[in-house]
């Protein structure tokens, strides 16, 4: 059957695509880059999503031979699944399958991992060896480890008893906090790796370049060169988010075909790329030539991330320096998102910044962009508060919010959010109070440490009555004790959740005796190792050691039962014949373990009625916040076991080593990061609740109602801009413009999320300012203010729908809904952490496995061929 791309838009679901002049260019556009200048909801994920089916059935380009690099994972798993289903429309029409599952969709992240094991880079298709990747999070703990920390800081020749006050003062800190010393080199080294600098290069620079503190600047830079040095020594290799880039970079430049592998290089969000990832895209595209590049400057937000605006604003001139060729440019500039005054608000808001360049040659951003409305109902949208206290203007937004849901404007509260450029203020408490004052219930994990939601501390109460709590130390700082303070109302709530359910007690009580059996065994089983004078680094010998260990006095029959366990004696005697003999260390831990992990203790939790009522409120629809925190619980958990492990021995219980590793440890370093304003987790937005985001986490999304809680934001310049602008070969945006242009852009995606109705509050009086140029804008006459708008006349909101049309999987999810409702509710849904997880890993190191023997053979079959 014939097809093309006309037909298939008539086809799609729910409702025909049907693209304006532009978005179409760029969907038939398939030779030499492209530049899509694309505002905000202009359609751009749809562009993308047809442009590679395009490509791919009407061009004849392989799925493998596309590398689309998106700036979420979650982005990245939507443009796929909505590939998938439009394919296999294709295929339903045409009989023809198409196979995406080698094709490059995800985050440059995991896209340069994915690189590094892609066999078409080299010569005989070996799989080269792959680093561990650390996320944010791993990087801290890996650096904040007080051992390690404290030998690299020897190594870099920092003066231990000051090293922490050293560098905070470095950064502008007056502390001598570890924790902020840490958070510190991280945001460091990031931007060197970022940068593509190297030790040597920051070093020679340092002493041709004036720079603050030389002396401490090259300290740090040794510090940087001992942590690259470590994490290569590992074994296997480690690499943070920034580093894996250098890896793969340098894999490229490495290979001949580098060039040639992908015929087509789409980057979604580029004015978020940073300097290095650059290089990967045109590196990659140096070959065909056909990279195209997708964003908005105006939207960019991640300059702390080591972004750099100029590399999309530059495009087409880097395309004539990388590539000697033109780029083709085509705008995406209709707003498919917003009513027409919000559009036209957001176009005033951000052309009031001057953003001429300093010789008055050029613009820091693409100007005359022309961006308009699809939607030409011009009633009002954009209202702001009456001018007045915090407290008077949060009582009156939150009057507005309770008349918009009792009128039917939206059909749930979490259609109206809150964005606030950072969710620890004042201004949010109070917004908060407000509208639960008026019977509203909001959703704003972040507004505080996510750890002092009522959720994590029943959870983790409750693992201090199994655990037990840990001995505060003789240490001063507000943190340690606004820790043991969190540690205190924790065991406080878990102690009155045991007074109101019997059976919580008495599950608490047996695994508090399951804990001190395993470490009672433990003892018994050490007194007889030293007893007979084993080493327990010595090799298991079942024949001499099994049955002494076995009839031990007052061992339990639990540690009998794994001693004695015929599975176990199979494994000995592999591990005997393979001649990797276990040691007797590791049979006395394996004997006396618990049957649990910390993440199977908090799904047995789930069952008391405590914790069960939050899963029967979701399932019934009635509030869907308290799972959702579950779901964010379990995830830390997971990490918990990923970063330490996943078996609780009785050698970790020992000395309450496993109790300060997860209290004084994880948790603590958990409490004391909390969450900052450019934090952009993916949260969920749980039904019935009103949720509470960062500007950040709201990028890429959009809202019925958007109520900016806060529009003011001081300017304050990152200090590692300050550090880092000396030693860098490239011009950019001055250093004393750059916090007042990062203002303006965060607040533009603030004030474009909204479709029906964008409200900003106004605050007045003592103490009180408004960012410009709301000062301007909010004090004209001619805005709407609250008590003259009337709800009536908003449009009522629909619910919500992709862009992009889902794909069902028959095994992953028909199957498993059909086994469990609520299975497929909470891991699907709500994005719990299964426990036990590696079984399923094994499986796919199987595959790995195959593939690796396949492809040598086949090598090594080409190589007598060639004999």
């Amino acid at each position: 059957m014939s097809i093309n791309l006309e037909k298939l838009w008539q086809l799609t679901q729910p409702e025909p695509f049907e693209p304006n002049l532009n978005q179409k260019r760029a969907i038939l556009h398939t030779d030499s880059p492209l530049f899509l200048t694309a505002g905000p909801g202009s359609g751009k994920t749809r562009v993308l999503l047809w442009r590679s089916l395009n490509l791919i059935v009407f061009h004849d380009v392989k799925p493998e031979e596309i590398f689309l690099s998106t700036f979420t994972e979650k982005a990245a798993f939507q443009l796929k699944e909505g590939l998938r289903s439009l394919l296999g429309l294709v295929t339903n029409l045409t009989g023809k399958p198409y196979d995406i599952s080698k094709m490059y969709v995800g985050t440059v992240h995991s896209l340069c991992q994915k690189l590094l094991t892609d066999r078409r880079f080299l010569e005989l298709g070996q799989r080269s060896p792959v680093p561990v990747l650390k996320d944010e999070l791993g990087q801290y703990f890996y650096l904040s480890r007080r051992k390690y920390w404290q030998t690299i800081l020897e190594k870099a020749d920092f003066d231990l008893d000051i090293a922490q006050a050293t560098i905070n003062q470095f950064f502008n800190y007056n502390s001598i906090s570890k924790h902020n010393a840490v958070s510190n080199c991280i945001s460091l080294f990031n931007r060197f790796s970022e940068e593509c600098l190297t030790p040597e290069q920051i070093l020679a620079r340092i002493q041709t370049t004036p720079v603050d503190d030389p002396d401490t600047f090259t300290n740090l830079t040794k510090l940087y060169d001992e942590y690259l040095r470590s994490l290569q020594q590992s074994n296997p290799p480690q690499a943070d988010f920034s580093l894996i880039q250098q890896y793969a970079l340098n894999f490229l430049e490495q290979s001949p075909h580098s060039g040639n592998i992908f015929k087509h290089i789409i980057i979604d969000e580029y004015q978020d790329t940073n300097t290095i990832q650059e290089r990967i895209f045109f590196k990659l595209a140096s070959g065909f030539k056909n990279i195209c590049v997708v964003g908005d400057d105006d939207q960019a937000l991640y300059r702390f991330r080591g972004a750099t605006v100029e590399n999309f604003v530059q495009f087409p001139s880097r395309c004539q320096e990388y590539l000697n060729c033109s780029a083709t440019e085509i705008p995406l500039n209709i707003n498919y998102r917003s009513r027409h005054q919000i559009v036209e608000f957001y176009n005033d808001f951000i052309t009031r910044q001057n953003w001429r360049s300093a010789d008055g040659k050029g613009f820091y951003r693409l100007v005359n962009k022309d961006i308009t409305a699809f939607n030409d109902d011009r009633t009002t949208s954009v209202i702001a508060s009456t001018p007045a206290k915090p407290d008077l203007v949060c009582e009156e937004i939150a009057l507005l919010v309770r008349d918009l849901i009792n009128s039917g404007k939206v059909t749930d509260p979490n259609q109206i959010a809150f964005l606030y450029p950072s969710l620890k203020s004042k201004q949010v408490e109070r917004m908060i109070d407000a509208l639960e004052d008026v019977g509203l219930k909001v959703y704003a994990p972040r507004a505080r440490r996510f750890l002092e939601v009522e959720e994590a501390m029943a959870v983790f109460g409750v693992y201090l009555l199994i655990f037990g709590k840990p001995v505060r130390g003789d240490f001063r700082g507000a943190d340690y004790n606004d820790f043991h303070q969190w540690l205190n109302n924790c065991q406080e709530i878990a102690q009155n959740l045991i007074k109101e359910d019997k059976a919580l007690k008495a599950f608490i009580e047996e695994k508090q005796e399951e804990i001190n059996t395993a470490l009672n065994d433990y003892r018994i089983l050490s007194e007889v190792a030293i007893a007979h004078k084993w080493d327990k680094t010595q090799f298991y010998d079942p024949h001499t050691m099994k049955r002494l260990l076995y009839s031990a006095r007052g061992l339990s029959n639990t540690a009998q039962k794994n001693l004695g366990n015929v599975y176990f004696d199979r494994l000995v005697k592999q591990k005997l014949e393979t001649k990797q003999p276990l040691t007797l260390s590791y049979v006395i831990n394996a004997s006396t373990s618990v049957d649990w992990s910390v993440l199977d203790l908090f799904y047995r939790l789930c069952i008391f009625n405590h914790f069960k009522e939050m899963f029967d409120q979701a399932e019934t629809g009635q509030d869907e916040g308290p799972i959702c925190n579950m779901g964010l619980i379990s995830q830390y958990l997971a990490r918990f076991t990923d970063e330490y492990t996943n078996i609780i021995t009785a050698q970790f219980l020992e000395d309450n080593r496993f109790q300060l590793t997860l209290f004084m440890g994880f948790l603590y370093s958990l409490f004391r990061r909390g969450e900052t304003e450019y934090e952009d987790a993916d949260d969920p937005f749980p039904r019935g609740r009103i949720p509470f985001l960062t500007v950040h986490q709201s990028k890429g999304l959009e809202f019925p109602v958007v109520i900016l809680g806060n529009p003011r934001k001081d300017p304050k310049l990152q200090r590692v801009e300050e550090i880092v602008k000396p030693v860098l070969d490239r011009q950019g945006e001055p250093l004393e413009r750059m916090a007042e242009f990062d203002v303006m852009r965060m607040f533009y995606v603030a004030v474009s999320r909204a479709k029906n109705l964008l409200v900003i509050a106004h605050f007045k009086g003592p103490g009180q300012k408004l960012t410009f140029p709301f000062n301007e804008m909010l004090n004209d006459r001619t805005i709407a203010r609250i008590p003259d708008f009337d709800p009536h006349s908003l449009p009522e909101a629909k619910e919500s729908n992709d862009d992009l049309p889902k794909n069902y999987s028959y095994t992953s999810d028909y199957l498993l809904y059909q086994r469990c409702p609520r299975q497929y509710m909470i891991f699907r849904k709500y994005g719990f952490v299964a426990s036990r997880s590696q079984t399923m890993f094994f499986g796919s190191v199987v595959h790995k496995t195959i593939e690796d023997l396949h492809y040598l053979l086949k090598a090594k079959k080409g190589t007598q061929n060639l004999d």
